[in-house]
């Protein structure tokens, strides 16, 4: 991986022209293409994810979690010279081939490219493929994988999303109104706010009264981290499983993203918590990606005390957080990918994704076509009942001998 990265150091920048008059320049230094990127993503114009915010994909490639690979800034301008779309790579080898993925990889929820407008993200998909096989070439990349593309955004198609495979899995959302208390009565039922207010009222009686707090400071964002990584801890050692959260790269990623902004602007990465306001005690988190617009969940977390459960903790911070959220102004909150039943009682919108990949190189086109099919294989275990949970079955055995 490191030589990969020191032969693609070598040029700092490649440029190719494609079809539709689109040219491609790939940037391999992030203070390049900053001044650019901020620019794009402030217009209020721009059509992106909080996930291809600058401070979000420079927080994750600092805290080195994808160390070795080399980090390829690709900016697509059309005839006129203005850029029309940016997509944060790093590049890495799969036995000889050097594969290209969004920054963020399965830390990030969406991998939809920033376009500059809604009318750069309306070039046909064609053109778009080809640029990318064109900057592919000139970059010595082999081929891109794109993961979790939606197939719309902010109701505007995702032309990248063009021709790919149905996902494993989808993402859920929900739209948020100006009107706070009106978008809590439309997304939780009268009965589910009759009932989070019962147990509410015996919480307190329990512990005393809560609050919701949103870390405004480096150190807040650290103190609920703090409680996260416990609360995981003790969860995943229920269940038996290795603490994905444990990995000291991934702690810089989030103590460097729940910092303020460039000129102390809104973080990438804005976390919650439902805290005992006599005790300090953190009965819940929320941590998700943010851009002035969109809240996106990454992770949440609930103290594990049996007598703290029968409160749902958790549920409780997420009507405070959806509340807040519309308070402030933004106008949509969703939930990640993956199926869970409160995203289920929660979200009414379906964020449908799509696997993409684009070979560049003859020599890539097999392992596309082995990636097609595991995508096939695992879309069509997680959408089947029985199978899924024969899938589910075979993990915990696994998972048992393994322990024994």
């Amino acid at each position: 991986m490191v030589a990969l990265a020191e032969e693609l150091g070598q040029t700092a920048r490649a440029a190719a022209r494609g079809r539709g008059g689109l040219t491609a320049e790939v940037f391999s230094d992030l203070v390049a293409v900053e001044g650019l990127w901020r620019e794009l993503e402030t217009d209020p114009a721009v059509l992106m994810t909080p996930y291809q915010r600058f401070d979000w994909v420079a927080a994750f490639l600092g805290a080195g979690i994808d160390a070795g690979e080399a980090a390829r800034i690709l900016v697509l301008r059309d005839a006129l010279g203005r850029s029309r779309v940016l997509i944060p790579l790093t590049v890495g080898r799969r036995g000889p081939l050097r594969v290209a993925r969004v920054i963020g990889d399965r830390h990030a929820n969406f991998h939809m490219p920033l376009f500059a407008s809604r009318e750069a993200a309306a070039m046909p998909a064609e053109d778009l493929t080809a640029a990318l096989v064109e900057a592919g070439r000139a970059a010595g990349i082999d081929v891109f994988m794109f993961r979790n593309q939606p197939r719309f955004w902010d109701g505007t198609p995702n032309p990248l999303a063009g021709g790919g495979l149905p996902a494993p899995s989808d993402a859920y959302g929900m739209l948020l109104g100006p009107d706070a208390e009106a978008t809590l009565r439309r997304v939780f039922s009268g009965d589910t706010r009759k009932k989070l207010r019962a147990k509410e009222r015996k919480l307190v009686e329990f512990l005393g009264s809560v609050e919701h707090r949103v870390a405004g400071t480096p150190e807040a964002a650290a103190e609920i981290q703090a409680a996260f990584y416990a609360q995981k801890a003790a969860r995943f050692a229920d269940l038996g499983v290795a603490d994905p959260y444990a990995d000291e790269a991934i702690r810089r990623f989030v103590a460097a993203a729940t910092a303020p902004g460039a000129a102390g602007g809104t973080p990438a990465i804005e976390v919650h918590a439902l805290v005992a306001s006599e005790s300090g005690r953190i009965l819940a988190t929320f941590g998700g990606a943010v851009d002035g617009a969109r809240f996106c969940g990454m992770w949440t977390s609930f103290d594990t005390d049996p007598e703290l459960g029968r409160f749902s903790p958790g549920e409780i911070l997420l009507h405070r957080l959806v509340g807040d959220q519309a308070a402030r102004g933004r106008r949509a909150l969703d939930l990640g990918v993956g199926e869970a039943g409160y995203k289920a009682k929660t979200c009414d919108e379906t964020i449908e994704l799509v696997e993409q990949i684009v070979p560049v190189s003859p020599a890539s086109h097999a392992l596309a076509l082995a990636s097609r099919l595991a995508v096939r294989l695992k879309h069509r275990i997680k959408r089947s009942p029985r199978l899924w949970a024969a899938a589910l079955s075979l993990r915990r055995l696994r998972r048992s001998v393994a322990g024994a």
